[in-house]
């Protein structure tokens, strides 16, 4: 089976995710170790507890980026389109992709807002890239009328529209 041109974007795409969750866990360890060393509470919560949902919250959103980076090489090695699950899990990350990025924007600066943005190009180019219908981004061929004889006149017989 040929290669097309469009299994590099879903691998390129799958490594920057990678490395995006593998962020997120240095971003967990970061948090969690400041949090714990302020030993200030915020209204009223502990900062073991503050240090545990920085764990538990960056933890679940690598765990999404990793299922995510998954979901790209297995579309990148069948070179097919993902399905309807695999869809939904790539659209739900670049949506994510673009909120973080707006916050990105006014909270960590341009550089980081880039970095998402270029993330979310990506996603949304393998997700234009595999059609739904599995034609890979192209129109599929038309269906073409097949002849009948029927009673010494020659009839075509149209396709039914889906």
């Amino acid at each position: 089976m040929a290669r097309r041109p469009v299994v590099w974007v879903a691998w390129v795409t799958a490594a920057v995710v990678f490395v995006e969750a593998v962020v997120l866990v240095a971003v967990a360890a970061l948090l969690s170790r400041v949090v714990g060393l302020q030993q200030m509470s915020l209204a009223g919560l502990k900062p073991s507890a503050m240090s545990l949902g920085a764990w538990i919250g960056c933890g679940a959103a690598a765990l999404f980026s990793l299922v995510c980076a998954a979901t790209l090489v297995r579309t990148a090695v069948r070179d097919q389109p993902p399905g309807r699950a695999g869809r939904i899990l790539l659209i739900v990350s670049a949506v994510l992709h673009g909120v973080l990025g707006a916050v990105a924007s006014a909270l960590l600066g341009w550089v980081v807002f880039a970095v998402l943005m270029v993330g979310l190009g990506l996603l949304v180019w393998v997700l234009l890239a595999y059609g739904e219908d599995g034609t890979n981004g192209r129109a599929a061929a038309p269906e073409r009328s097949h002849p009948q004889v029927r009673e010494g006149h020659v009839q075509l017989q149209e396709k039914p529209a889906e």
